[in-house]
């Protein structure tokens, strides 16, 4: 039995952190991938908890190594997903979640064909322009070049198999979970699951 690996994408300050973390703590069955990053932590978060924090000359040599199942520069940084974690978590039946951008997104779905896409939109782009700002992390010149890059990434979203919009924090954090709920549903899945019960049953 393999697990499935689920693909969570937004534009920056669409909502994916706040979401992830709401399905992990809903459904314990669904383990996060920590990605790599040459980004510099932000006030409170923890190395190996948001994110592996590692300087360029680190993930430069990891990609030479070919560590990384995707990498991708998105703003200015590096961010990368451990090939032979996502290989152990998945070969031992484990659900996986991807937090990445959409370029990562696309070297994954192109090895990992089987991979599920979900990407998540703002209601409008004023809203977006507000929760970044709210977030109080960056200058107006970065808001306003995330809102530039925003329009960019939501372009690719037919790329992905479903889409939520995230209007409602309790509402787009339900949608996730019922994604995750229905695709282990599938009957291929439940087949690979549960298929000496199916077999008594019949």
């Amino acid at each position: 039995m393999s697990g499935t690996l689920f693909i969570v994408s937004a534009p920056s300050g669409g909502g994916k952190t706040s979401l992830v973390k709401a399905l992990l703590a809903a459904d314990p069955a669904v383990h996060l991938s920590i990605s790599y990053s040459t980004r510099p932590p932000r006030p409170g978060e923890q190395d190996g908890r948001e994110y592996h924090f590692i300087t360029q000359e680190q993930f430069d040599a990891m990609r030479d190594r070919s560590e990384f199942l995707e990498c991708a520069q998105v703003h200015g940084n590096w961010y990368g997903t451990s090939q032979r974690w996502i290989e152990t978590e998945t070969r031992a039946g484990n659900d996986i979640l991807l937090e990445i951008d959409w370029q990562g997104a696309t070297q994954v779905r192109r090895l990992i064909p089987e991979a599920v896409g979900i990407f998540i939109i703002p209601p409008s782009l004023e809203t977006l322009a507000e929760r970044l700002s709210a977030r109080a992390t960056d200058t107006p010149a970065v808001i306003e070049r995330r809102l530039r890059a925003a329009r960019d990434e939501i372009s690719h979203l037919s790329e992905f198999d479903y889409v939520i919009i995230n209007k409602g924090f309790d509402t787009a954090a339900r949608d996730l979970q019922c994604v995750v709920s229905c695709h282990r549903l599938r009957l291929a899945a439940q087949l690979q699951r549960h298929l000496a019960l199916i077999n008594r049953l019949k």
